[in-house]
């Protein structure tokens, strides 16, 4: 790849708009009401971003963007959107794509151990209040002063009942851990259980290297993650999957300085999720992180209805823009129209805000930040058409995709080795063991005591009886009686 690439966004019959590599970790937006080209331009984007040799990870959260690996299919409105925009050299032709998928079985399966996850990640994920938090914390902080792996579901459940049993052992040194809030812990626990949460915590874990390679032609690998499940039935582990991610690439990627394209991408559709309820502390961390990340050479790229489901913070760090049309039919529409429209730098030539309202589909108002860095004025421009296929494979083409993929069996197989569930389970059976063993010899020796006693009283009984009767025949009846007995 040339350095300082160009990557095509869209254009009209006088004007084309790119995207130079060099700020492909400056982060963006997609955003647009439902069924207004969100997906495809998510598509050239990604596409643009593999050509560059730059590996992508996307959320698939329709099934649709599967097709990004078969070669696009000739249509009269493609050629129409090429004559348009004038491009010369569209060759529709399929990305290199790897599926995976946290239930296995759309792709390979997604898992990390629950210590990378962390406490803050699953705190969020539970929706926990303060106090307990503070228990998930100390969990955590328990497991590592005893050497406990925390790896699975399993180690998780196992630890916060071995921490509510012995919470007065614990108290001195790790603080007050309440009953009551652990067995609040673990009743979100079931929740999530149900949600599917097991199959994402354990190993072997996904390893950060394999979302980021490139083919024999030095293409970029596209990672599709569907979740289209994930998005049904669990959003908010759908939201704290895709930030464990982002925080991993941020704690283990070294620093590259300015480059001349970006090392890393990804897409983070229904952006929405990764901020909605979240408690302070990770949306402050989120923005860290986007802030701090394009040091490391990642670009983020949010994919959300509105600009508006972005925190300020964060929305001021993406440099490209990309706005399909809004809906304005009340008021709160309207108000957030006009907002959005304040939010790009203005062009002479243009109503912003009534453009985002008058949008077709597959048009947008972009703005891209220039080889400066600052934004450019905003262009309203048809979104070039995907060299990949639009809309998603076919079950035996899937198949037949993984089944050829380089990361085939190494994920499959899930691993168990030996964790905080399996060490607590080996210490309550040793302690059963050994309380067995006192009860069993307490048991003997009260049964040899019981014996003593009941000897002494016997002999005691025989010597006060012999004193107390005189008479010959008496002392006669004592022999005959009892004197049988002590032999």
């Amino acid at each position: 790849m040339k350095e300082n690439a160009e990557l095509l966004i869209g254009g009209n019959p006088t004007t084309r708009v790119s995207l130079n590599s060099r700020m492909g970790n400056r982060h963006g937006l997609i955003a647009g009401a439902t069924g207004t080209g969100k997906t495809v331009t998510l598509q050239v984007l990604a596409e643009g971003f593999s050509k560059m040799g730059v590996p992508v990870f996307l959320a698939d959260v329709k099934g649709d963007l599967s097709g990004l690996a078969r070669a696009a299919s000739p249509h009269p409105k493609v050629d129409e959107r090429i004559e348009s925009i004038g491009i010369s050299n569209y060759h529709p032709q399929p990305s290199p794509v790897v599926f995976w998928d946290v239930f296995g079985q759309q792709g390979h399966p997604v898992r990390t151990t629950v210590s990378d996850m962390g406490p803050l990640l699953l705190s969020s994920l539970l929706e926990l209040n303060d106090a307990q938090t503070g228990v998930m914390y100390s969990c955590f902080k328990v497991a590592d002063d005893n050497g406990w792996l925390l790896l699975d579901f399993k180690d998780l459940r196992a630890m916060l009942n071995w921490m509510g049993e012995n919470a007065g052992e614990l108290k001195s040194e790790y603080g007050n851990i309440a009953r009551n809030s652990v067995n609040a812990i673990q009743r979100d626990l079931l929740i999530l259980e149900q949600q599917g949460i097991e199959h994402f915590l354990g190993e072997p874990a996904l390893l950060l290297d394999d979302l980021m390679h490139v083919d024999f032609s030095g293409r970029g690998i596209i990672n599709i993650l569907d979740v289209t499940r994930l998005i049904q039935n669990s959003p908010r582990l759908y939201a704290t999957i895709l930030l464990w991610l982002l925080s991993e690439l941020f704690e283990n990627l070294p620093e590259v300085g300015d480059a001349d394209r970006p090392k890393f991408v990804l897409f983070f559709d229904e952006a929405h999720l990764l901020f909605d309820d979240s408690p302070e502390a990770l949306v402050d961390k989120i923005e860290q992180v986007v802030r701090l990340i394009r040091s490391k050479g990642v670009g983020v790229y949010f994919v959300s209805q509105s600009p508006l489901d972005i925190p300020e913070n964060v929305l001021g760090q993406l440099g490209l823009r990309i706005q399909h049309a809004m809906r304005a039919f009340t008021p709160k529409d309207q108000k957030a129209v006009k907002t959005v429209a304040q939010t790009f730098r203005s062009n002479p030539a243009l109503d912003i805000q009534s453009a985002i309202t008058q949008l077709s589909i597959g048009q947008a108002l972009v703005s891209v930040l220039d080889n400066t860095g600052s934004p450019t004025p905003v262009e309203r421009v048809l979104i070039s058409p995907p060299e990949s296929r639009l809309g998603p494979l076919d079950a035996p083409e899937r198949a037949e995709q993984i089944s050829r993929s380089p990361y085939k069996g190494r994920y499959d197989q899930l691993i168990d080795r030996e964790s905080a569930y399996e060490r607590l389970k080996q210490r309550a059976e040793q302690m059963n063991a050994q309380q067995s063993s006192q009860e069993q010899e307490s048991a003997k020796t009260t049964t040899k005591s019981s014996g003593r006693q009941r000897q002494s009283v016997v002999e005691a009984m025989v010597k006060s009886a012999a004193r107390s009767i005189g008479s010959q025949l008496g002392r006669r009846f004592i022999r005959g009686v009892l004197g049988s007995l002590l032999k």
